[in-house]
């Protein structure tokens, strides 16, 4: 069949290679979120790490996997070509997953409290962590940008090709906390995490299997440079072996805490002093004043991840230690409530999307938006406070983590829709590939702060396990507390400011909320 043939089939009134993306997204989603799930329990539960190190290590993975995004885009615009730099992170993805599902030994902890590691295991498993984070690095941000190039400009179908590509992402999310966490949790960690490789892989076989739907697009716009040689080898070889061989620098990285930490603040530093002396020096008042209106938000959006990724680390532990998790004699994992967020986004995704719009004029501008994302996380939190409170001596009902991850679900609608077109219509033109390199930096920085959050309710365990149930609920509510506070406080505030930050952007709130 001839490209223009192909052109011409839809299904369900889009391009199929859509759905290729749909389902290439929805399997590595499935991979990611599953062994995302397992991960604090694997850590402290097999390898007895502590509370703080489990959390510290979840946090500088996760921003890891947040910032090197950015690289893999700017390797895949200016050298490979979407397509490509797809199927290499799919195959990094596959191999960190394969390595993943080796356990190696339990670790032991001695009457004394002395604990022995399997520390060859930990090494394969630090490695294959690394793998991931180059994977996701190369396959995140570039088949996003794949789908928008499915599309011509001003075709209508665009949004609504976005909002069909997202809900395999969510779907993806939701199969693998209720599967992965399962298996994981009840048959073995290998389980959970070979489920979450095997998912990864029927995403990188779909993607390459799809490749004549894609009519050609995702190509690299520079092949002659990929076919040229240094040292005897072509240069695409090289990207892909100087890009592989990186993960030996995360590898490092991911079990050096404060490595992370100083990165995030470096590159934190040089970002802001970077978008000060572009404004002043580059921009008219008016770029200027809707630049500065972009930071402002982009503070705040870091407050917000840093206090709903807790779902990985402190939510996680609290499922597993104070949930009351039995119903109707069925005892539900605890990383199978991870599922909620994804099963709330897909039910209440479209119930947003009509609100805004039957609004019309009563549509909150963005800043309000992001005040009312801010609040909605700190009540959740808020929920976990009169859970815990109410329980008395026993453990907290369900439904208060249930509320909870609806009222963050409910946050991330007002927050994360408008987010990322904000960057690329408040960036003036010539830095908006950069202002979306630090929205993924911000977003980085969440995950490293949620972790050292998540260190205030630190339980001390036995063989994994907090034997004192009272003890560890009161160091969960003092965490959960802290968290209720903090939402409502920055919530408060930036509604405070929003009518500041609605004049710095000179009507391009109109734009991002029609």
């Amino acid at each position: 069949m001839t490209n223009d043939a192909l052109n011409k089939e839809e299904f369900f009134g889009h391009p199929k290679a859509l759905f290729i993306l749909f389902f290439t997204e929805m399997w590595e989603r499935f991979s990611f979120y599953g062994m995302k799930a397992l991960l604090i329990f694997y850590l402290t539960k097999y390898h007895l790490f502590s509370d703080t190190s489990g959390n510290l290590l979840i946090g500088s993975y996760a921003a890891l996997v947040y910032a090197v995004p950015v690289i893999g885009g700017f390797i895949a615009d200016r050298y490979l070509g979407f397509r490509k730099a797809i199927v290499f992170g799919g195959i990094m993805l596959v191999l960190g997953h394969v390595g993943m599902a080796y356990e190696g030994n339990a670790a032991t902890q001695s009457m004394t409290g002395a604990i022995t590691r399997d520390e060859t295991a930990l090494q394969i498993f630090y490695f294959s962590l690394s793998l991931i984070i180059v994977g996701v690095g190369f396959l995140k941000a570039n088949i996003s940008s794949l789908v928008g190039e499915l599309y011509e400009t001003g075709d209508k179908r665009r949004d609504s090709g976005f909002t069909l590509f997202y809900m395999g992402i969510n779907l993806g999310s939701f199969m693998a906390t209720l599967i992965c966490g399962w298996l994981g949790e009840t048959y073995g960690w290998s389980y959970g995490f070979a489920a979450a490789g095997v998912g990864m892989f029927f995403g990188l076989l779909t993607f390459i299997s799809g490749k004549k739907f894609l009519m050609g697009k995702g190509e690299s716009t520079v092949p002659e440079i990929l076919e040229k040689r240094l040292f005897g080898i072509k240069n695409e070889w090289l990207i892909y072996l100087l890009s592989a061989s990186s993960a030996l620098i995360f590898w490092q990285m991911v079990q050096r805490h404060e490595v992370v930490s100083y990165t995030l603040m470096f590159a934190g530093a040089v970002s802001f002093v970077y978008i000060v002396y572009y404004a002043v020096t580059q921009l008219d008042k008016k770029a200027r004043e809707q630049l500065m209106a972009l930071t402002i938000l982009i503070v705040f959006t870091i407050i917000f991840w840093a206090l709903f990724e807790q779902a990985y680390t402190s939510l996680n532990l609290f499922a597993d230690r104070i949930l009351d998790r039995t119903v109707f004699g069925y005892t539900i994992t605890a990383s199978q409530f991870l599922s909620l967020n994804a099963l709330f986004i897909i039910l209440l995704a479209p119930v947003f999307a009509w609100l805004w719009v039957k609004l019309g004029k009563y549509n909150p501008n963005t800043a309000v938006k992001f005040s009312i994302a801010l609040l909605l996380v700190g009540l959740g939190f808020g929920s976990l406070v009169l859970g815990i409170s109410l329980s008395g001596m026993g453990k907290v009902a369900m439904i208060w983590l249930v509320i909870t991850y609806l009222l963050h679900t409910c946050g991330e609608l007002c927050l994360s829709p408008v987010g990322l077109s904000a960057v690329t219509k408040l960036s003036p033109t010539k830095i908006v590939g950069f202002m979306m390199g630090v929205w993924f930096l911000a977003t980085a920085s969440s995950e490293f702060i949620a972790s050292i959050l998540a260190n205030i309710a630190s339980v001390d365990t036995t063989n994994g396990t907090a034997p004192d149930l009272n003890l560890a609920k009161q160091s969960y509510l003092v965490l959960f507390e802290y968290l209720f506070y903090t939402g409502l406080g920055f919530g408060l505030l930036l509604l405070v400011l929003s009518p500041i930050i609605k004049k710095l952007m000179h009507g391009v709130d109109k734009e991002l909320n029609n």
